[in-house]
Order: structure tokens, then C-alpha cells, then sequence
């Protein structure tokens, strides 16, 4: 088993562990629930820069230590820094955040033990997949503090339906996991002590497939659900062909024929 430990101390903000190229990066700010400060979101950040060049990694899983998974943003480091340029700065820096993840290109897992609000509800709606425990919950409780969450928003209204997108964002109410996962915002729930098999299981599972193909159709996926109906056929027929024009087509669609593992070439 490859398993590499990327942070300098236990005690970083930010852990990374590699294991059989899947990177599982963790939130380690327990004491304020994981909020996202200025410094945990640039350490994100350049994580997820890393990992956009690594090709040794195939998967990346985003948890949290502690007993929260995410609280949002860091209020007290936001109120003792008041003032336009600052909040300016917090809010663009998180946009690039979350935008990341989605152009990442290899597939983020969000791993959910405890309770996932504002931002943090936020995160969960940007990776590609969530598995989380039964106890987790969710919620985009800003309007009950006279702060909207407007910039959650943009992704929970992408990963659930509009109406229940707008229910969460009026009344600040926590969901659980049963609603969270009818409604789409996660795609798993299990026992919290089953949360880290269950994870390592669908990212195994990805990352057995090949990297060049999970690149092409995690940005084609997001591409084409913003286009309308034909220019979204005309955009994924044109990815189809340059897909089938790929090696690592060639290998997997002789691979089935032959009835053998296919060989992975990545190109």
C-alpha cells in the first residue's frame, strides 16, 4: 500500500494522506468546527492545485476531523477584519475555491461525518460525490443571522431542486441525512462507523478506471448541463468522438471484447 503523509505536522490546518492514489485531504481545525478561514482555504487551494498536476492521484476525498465537518465561514475572523476589501477578498477567494473543485480534473468525494453548514453545506455541494454518516446534517442557516448565503447557494442550486434549494436558503433549517440524500445534495448514507470503508470503496472503485477518461467526462459533465438540449448533443458527440479516438478507448473496448481487465495507458 502507497501511503504518503503530505502534511509537516499533525497539527496543520490541512492533512494529506496518499493511499493507492487516492489523496484524502482533511479539515483539522476541530475546535471551530473546520470554519473556513483565510489561511484553511489557501491550504485547500494549493492542495487542489497539487493534485491537478499529480498524476499518481486519481481521486481526491475531502473529510474533517473534530466533531463538525464544516461550520462555513469563519465569522470571528471575518468580523474582526470589517470592512468591504477584505469581505471582497474572503468571498472571491472561496469562489476560486469552489470552482476548483468542479474543474478539477479527477473526482472529489466529499467525506461527512458531522454537521455540514453555510459553506461547509457549500463544500459538500461542490465535490462530485458525498458519502456521509447518519448523523450528519446540513444547512444554509445565514438568513438567521442577517447574512444571506448567497454564495452556497450557487451550488446547492445545482445539486438539488430549485425549490428545495430555496426552502433550505429562507429558513436555515437542518436537513438530515435521509432528505439531504432524496433530494440529491449526497449520494450514500452509512453507519459513521462505516463512513471511512464506504468512502475508500467508491474512490477505489473510480480510481480503477482510466484517469484520461475520468477527466473527459467530469468536465463534460459539467460543460453540457449548462447548454441548452442540442448544443449540449452537438458539445458531447464531438467529446465522444475525440474520446473514442483515445488509446485508452482502443484498450478498454477490446479489453471487454476479449473478456480480460483492460491495461490502462492514461492518453
Amino acid at each position: 500500500m502507497d501511503a504518503r503523509d503530505k502534511s509537516p505536522a499533525h497539527d496543520a490546518i490541512l492533512l494529506r494522506r496518499d493511499v493507492d492514489g487516492i489523496a484524502w485531504l482533511t479539515l483539522n481545525r476541530p475546535a471551530a468546527r473546520n470554519a473556513l478561514s483565510v489561511a484553511l482555504m489557501g491550504a485547500l487551494q494549493d492542495a487542489l492545485d497539487a493534485l491537478a498536476r499529480d498524476d499518481a492521484i486519481k481521486v481526491v476525498v475531502i473529510g474533517a476531523n473534530g466533531p463538525g465537518f464544516c461550520a462555513g465561514h469563519d465569522l470571528r475572523e471575518m468580523r474582526a477584519n470589517p470592512g468591504r476589501q477584505h469581505y471582497e477578498a474572503v468571498f472571491r477567494q472561496c469562489a476560486r475555491l469552489m470552482t476548483s473543485i468542479v474543474r478539477l480534473p479527477k473526482p472529489v468525494i466529499a467525506r461527512v461525518h458531522g454537521v455540514a453548514t453555510a459553506a461547509g453545506c457549500q463544500l459538500v455541494a461542490s465535490c462530485d460525490l458525498a458519502v456521509a454518516a447518519a448523523e450528519a446534517r446540513f444547512a444554509t442557516p445565514g438568513v438567521n443571522i442577517g447574512l444571506f448565503c448567497s454564495t452556497p447557494m450557487v451550488a446547492l442550486s445545482r445539486a438539488v431542486p430549485r425549490k428545495a434549494a430555496m426552502e433550505m436558503l429562507l429558513t436555515g433549517e437542518l436537513i438530515g441525512t435521509d432528505e439531504a440524500q432524496r433530494l440529491g445534495l449526497i449520494n450514500r448514507v452509512v453507519p459513521g462507523e462505516a463512513l471511512d470503508e464506504a468512502v475508500a470503496e467508491l474512490a477505489r472503485t473510480i480510481a480503477a478506471k482510466s484517469p484520461l477518461v475520468l477527466k473527459i467526462g467530469k468536465e463534460a459533465f459539467y460543460r453540457q448541463a449548462e447548454l441548452d438540449l442540442d448544443e449540449a448533443y452537438a458539445y458531447t458527440s464531438e467529446v465522444m468522438v475525440t474520446n473514442m479516438m483515445a488509446r485508452d478507448a482502443e484498450e478498454g473496448i477490446d479489453a471487454f471484447l476479449q473478456k480480460r481487465p483492460p491495461r490502462w495507458e492514461n492518453r
